[in-house]
């Protein structure tokens, strides 16, 4: 290994990361990491890399403060049905807020990459990372990670992670492989560039349908919890493998996408001088014409092979034929995009000042289970203004894509926002308005599967609006965000197999605020959120969701970052969202309200030894005490279980 790894932007001390909430609804309430910096040695690498339209960099973070966002990848503010891999929700309300055509299967978004989460590196050495994790019942987690210039005008990376996890439930195990290659060349005058991204995912989800008998839950007969009785695939004698799990009832969603971005640049280039041998080419764009190409597939499945009677004729009025049955619903997607832009930058040297306007065709084709075939285009005008001062002091955009021709006509989305650093006690404050208009998602109008059809033509276009307040302050560590959202036409699943609108308007307020308190070594890193309903809604969201992490972070022999302490995530109780396993949503009701028995706690031990680092978790400590909380009507959280995982960087 090859000394002492460090990053620019990244090497810590004794680490302070806030965390993260993810996306709060759209909203962009992404807490800030800060880490501490020494002097670069002789073994350094600078390594940056930026995502699709936006011109600001970032660099990787070494924090082993936060398991769930630099590890797990999974947002700690996310519940999802129990297992490692199965189909996750935001506990914090997250209207989704995109204009145009959209299939409507999210319950496993999660876990995939996509063009959206890309990254586009920039690096002075290859860079490798591994990650590895076990858990119980047979968990593991794979991650792959690989970059590198092959001269100063071309970089590609590769990036694959394996989610495997059997899971303490008969029928939940999970079986996840997802893999993406990007690239980005720029030719030597500096005037063409060339970005490409290319993702697949492949996801297995068990489905067990929730316990049969929730009262077992309580019975120490049952302490070995695959004992106990599920709704689907109860009969399954389970037989778990790292590759080719044999999954008896099973959500499959395969998603491909390539993506292929051509710019164009007239400006002005200068040959700059840094000493009397070293010299470089400088080129600073005036005008650009940007082409973009994207092919999307998609395929969405639920297969049980040996169906329950009494469940599927309860929930969705099947009836059993007998032997060699099967329930089976599939829909395949792809969408070929072509899109057009011409982009001018009003300041010289300022790429994160430009104008943008452009337009984008797009074509669907989708194959249902019946053999019916759906074809249609649309076609969308779209433009940004964006200024992001050289200073960093100011940072204003404003946004809009209107969809005029097509299936989905009359669907816009149109966005503001202004941001200003104040000072370093002050920290940075910014305000965010946003308005879409968009048709429901196609699972909401029409869904079939191997028995029946079923179609909602009745659905007006939903319209959403968020105001955001968004204050972040490296000094005093904190970090504040409201949103304010106005919903009409809300559409929703009413039962397992329906869908619904209402009619009515409704708004929903959330403050989400983050604090870390720090004395010597001692540091106690809060999240709270609030949330609350005006109206009739048909949304549930706890008042109250908190975590919190208590921990002794010391730097001991020079090299060694420890942190070690409790973690504890904890919600009120309300009428938690139940789950339908054939279309693969989650559903309103409002006849069972979850609460918790006692905050779910883990013990960890975290830390960081040059460029490996380590977490090593007790989790649901609170169940030797009580018995599991519940995520979900029907779905309880995992028993007690430790994990092992480990972080590897390598520089060539």
């Amino acid at each position: 290994m090859l000394g002492v790894l460090v990053m620019i932007g990244s090497q810590a001390m004794a680490q302070f990361n806030t965390g993260s909430f993810g996306n709060f609804g759209g909203g962009g309430g992404r807490l800030q990491r800060d880490t501490s910096q020494r002097n670069l040695g002789p073994d350094t690498i600078t390594l940056k890399y930026y995502y699709q339209g936006d011109p600001v960099e970032h660099h990787l973070d070494s924090s082993v403060a936060d398991f769930y966002n630099n590890y797990l990848r999974i947002p700690a503010n996310y519940t999802t049905l129990g297992n490692t891999g199965s189909a996750a929700r935001n506990i914090i309300f997250s209207p989704r807020m995109q204009a145009g055509f959209d299939e409507g299967f999210h319950a496993y978004d999660i876990y995939t990459f996509n063009h959206e989460n890309a990254r586009y590196y920039n690096t002075t050495r290859p860079y490798s990372e591994l990650q590895y994790l076990i858990g119980p019942k047979q968990e593991q987690v794979i991650g792959v990670s690989h970059t590198q210039n092959r001269n100063e005008n071309f970089n590609f990376s590769f990036d694959y992670r394996k989610i495997n996890a059997p899971g303490y439930f008969r029928t939940q195990n999970t079986n996840h492989d997802s893999y993406r290659v990007t690239a980005n060349y720029q030719s030597k005058n500096k005037r063409a560039h060339t970005y490409f991204s290319y993702y697949y995912n492949k996801l297995n989800g068990g489905e067990n349908g929730g316990l049969r008998r929730p009262e077992q839950l309580n019975n120490s007969d049952y302490s070995e919890r695959r004992t106990l009785d599920v709704n689907l695939g109860n009969t399954d004698v389970p037989t778990y493998a790292f590759f080719g799990t044999t999954i008896a009832v099973k959500s499959q969603y395969a998603m491909r996408g390539i993506q292929l971005m051509q710019q164009y640049d007239w400006g002005k280039g200068d040959t700059v001088k840094v000493n009397d041998t070293t010299q470089y080419y400088k080129f600073d764009p005036v005008f650009r014409v940007q082409y973009t190409f994207r092919s999307q597939a998609n395929s969405f499945g639920f297969v049980d092979n040996d169906p329950d009677t009494f469940y599927y004729t309860r929930h969705y009025d099947i009836v059993y034929r007998g032997a060699g049955d099967t329930i089976r619903a599939n829909q395949r997607w792809r969408t070929l995009s072509n899109d057009l832009s011409l982009v001018q930058f009003p300041v010289r040297g300022n790429l994160a000042h430009f104008i943008s306007v452009g337009a984008r065709f797009d074509h669907t084709q989708g194959d249902l289970l019946d053999d019916a075939r759906l074809q249609f285009n649309n076609l969308a005008l779209h433009g940004e203004y964006r200024n992001k001062t050289k200073n960093d002091l100011w940072d204003f955009s404003a946004k809009g894509e209107f969809y005029v021709l097509g299936r989905n006509i009359g669907d816009y989305s149109v966005s503001g926002m202004l941001s200003r650093y104040l000072n370093p006690t002050l920290g940075n404050v910014s305000l965010m308005f946003r308005n879409v208009n968009r048709e429901p998602s196609f699972v909401y109008r029409f869904f079939s599967y191997s028995r029946d059809s079923w179609y909602n033509t009745d659905l007006a276009k939903e319209n959403i609006t968020q105001l955001q307040f968004a204050a972040d302050n490296k000094q005093l560590r904190y970090n504040l965000v409201a949103n304010y959202y106005i919903y009409s036409n809300y559409t929703y699943f009413s039962d397992y197999m329906h869908s619904a609108q209402s009619t009515g308007i409704f708004n929903v307020l959330e403050v989400i605020f983050s604090k870390h308190f720090k004395v010597k070594h001692w540091n106690w890193y809060a999240d709270i959120a609030f949330q609350q309903v005006h109206g009739n809604g048909p949304v549930n969201v706890p008042t109250f969701w908190t975590r919190h992490r208590i921990a002794y972070e010391n730097r001991i022999f020079n090299n060694l970052n420890l942190m070690v302490g409790l973690e504890g995530k904890y919600n009120t109780d309300y009428y938690a969202d139940d789950y339908s396993p054939l279309p693969g949503q989650f559903v309103y009701q409002r006849t069972q309200r979850i609460a918790y028995n006692l905050p779910d706690v883990t013990g960890f031990l975290h830390f960081r030894i040059k460029s490996l680092s380590s977490y090593i978790r007790a989790e649901n400590l609170n169940t030797f005490l009580k018995t599991n909380n519940y995520l979900a009507p029907l779905y309880p959280n995992n028993s007690f279980g430790l994990r092992v995982g480990f972080r590897w960087w390598f520089v060539n």
